[in-house]
């Protein structure tokens, strides 16, 4: 691991954080209602890393770009705990059909992202 590598994670982090945060934004938690933002930042995510994964896995470029999108800004995009608090604030809530559908929904659609993706 080089000083490089360090520095393309920084900066795809940065860059995942900040549209993490707009996508924030646009569709703000309730916590009674459905985490539409935490569901779309992390289906855009697994969307860029299939794409990658999949399409450029052969590509001599792919090792160099793996720090910078895999780690950087699809980790700086994603988020697993804001995904793990929103279902515990929704069973708080009682709203046990809406965690049911946001589990499902969010492993479903990532799975259907690279399982679609590996076809073409």
């Amino acid at each position: 691991m080089g000083l490089t590598s360090i520095f393309y994670v920084f900066i795809g982090g940065g860059i995942g954080s900040v549209l993490r945060f707009f996508v924030a934004k646009q569709f703000p938690f309730q916590a009674t209602g459905f985490p539409w933002a935490t569901l779309l930042s992390n289906i855009i995510a697994t969307l860029i890393l299939a794409i990658v994964v999949t399409q450029f896995k052969e590509s001599e470029k792919w090792l160099s770009l793996q720090p910078f999108i895999i780690v950087g800004m699809c980790g700086g995009l994603s988020t697993f705990s804001t995904f793990s608090f929103e279902n515990y604030q929704l069973l708080q809530q009682g709203q046990l059909a809406i965690v049911g559908l946001n589990i499902l929904f969010s492993l479903g659609l990532g799975l259907l992202c690279f399982w679609f993706l590996s076809r073409l």
